[in-house]
């Protein structure tokens, strides 16, 4: 009998989840007025739902950083939390006038619902461009950015790119791109990759990503490199031609995407986190639309170690 899924939490889009060492679930995500970052933490995943939200920033009135805060991310890294999210100037809705760039805060305290946020700054990748959607990841000893960027010569919104990092808020190498928007499914609406989750697994390093418009189009893509490879060459990476998660018409969840990785109770099992709507009959500017919401379940894999990411309805 199929376990047809139900939102985890509603009205929380770009989640991400993180299991610390400490044994809590870190909560964050792009919440609807777009002003804040907000934090959650519990001992399992089902108690994030009803666990306190607490600001630990935000936005200025006015500055580079004052509008339109997007999808926060909660990552430890080199002994201190981190909260990579992006930020607009002004409250322009026309998306051709979008103007993000990519910030970053520190809290060195060891629970990060207290102590005090630290302001790091952008995080300047060297393309004075529309940014959004970074992410970090640890491999033999080097950190990583992986973030959504415009390059103006290429079309389109924004393409995949990874730099090594230097500290946790600046890089330490020039932009690499991974991907473009360039299949069917990856052009509809708007011509996007942006996103980007990254999972170790099975001697591969993986980089889940969204594209297309935040409507029912929106659907995620899968890259892939052997364990061993230079990262930094986008020879070593594999592109999947066909979409991995896409709208369910037949059970009414619709546009999955933006997705993050955890791990369940038991330590091992991979859960894969990501938002969708569950109606497409949106009323005025989707940006505003409050519903899209968490949904997270099991990821299955099959016999080469690949992950199987199923329906966005299903557990």
């Amino acid at each position: 009998m199929e376990n047809i899924l139900t939102p985890l939490i509603e009205q929380r889009a770009d989640p991400h989840i993180y299991r610390h060492t400490d044994g809590y679930y870190y909560f964050t995500a792009s919440v609807p007025q777009y002003d804040r970052i907000e934090l959650r933490r519990a001992k399992t995943i089902a108690g994030l739902v009803d666990a306190e939200k607490v600001d630990v920033w935000r936005k200025p009135d006015t500055g580079a950083c004052s509008e339109l805060v997007w999808a926060p991310e909660l990552h430890y890294n080199d002994g201190a939390w981190y909260v990579y999210f992006a930020a607009a100037p002004s409250r322009e809705i026309k998306y051709k006038l979008f103007q993000h760039r990519m910030y970053a805060i520190r809290n060195q305290n060891a629970n990060p619902l207290e102590g005090e946020w630290e302001f790091m700054g952008q995080v300047d990748t060297g393309i004075d461009t529309f940014c959004l959607d970074a992410t970090t990841f640890t491999h033999k000893g080097q950190l990583y950015y992986v973030w959504a960027q415009k390059d103006v010569d290429i079309e389109g919104n924004s393409n995949l790119y990874i730099a090594p990092m230097k500290t946790p808020w600046q890089l330490g190498g020039k932009p690499v791109m991974l991907s473009k928007p360039e299949f069917d499914w990856e052009i509809r609406g708007f011509w996007v990759n942006e996103g980007p989750s990254v999972l170790k697994k099975n001697g591969k390093i993986f980089i889940s990503y969204s594209a297309s418009a935040t409507d029912e189009n929106y659907a995620m893509g899968l890259l892939w490199a052997d364990e061993n490879a230079d990262l930094l060459d986008p020879a070593s990476w594999t592109k999947s031609p066909q979409p991995v998660l896409q709208t369910c018409f037949e059970h009414k969840i619709y546009g999955p995407g933006h997705n993050s990785f955890t791990v369940a109770d038991d330590g091992e099992t991979v859960m894969l986190v990501y938002h969708a709507r569950t109606y497409t009959e949106i009323i005025g500017d989707p940006l505003w639309n409050p519903d899209r919401h968490t949904f997270v379940k099991p990821l299955k894999w099959d016999a080469q170690g690949m992950p199987v990411f199923g329906k966005p309805s299903i557990a």
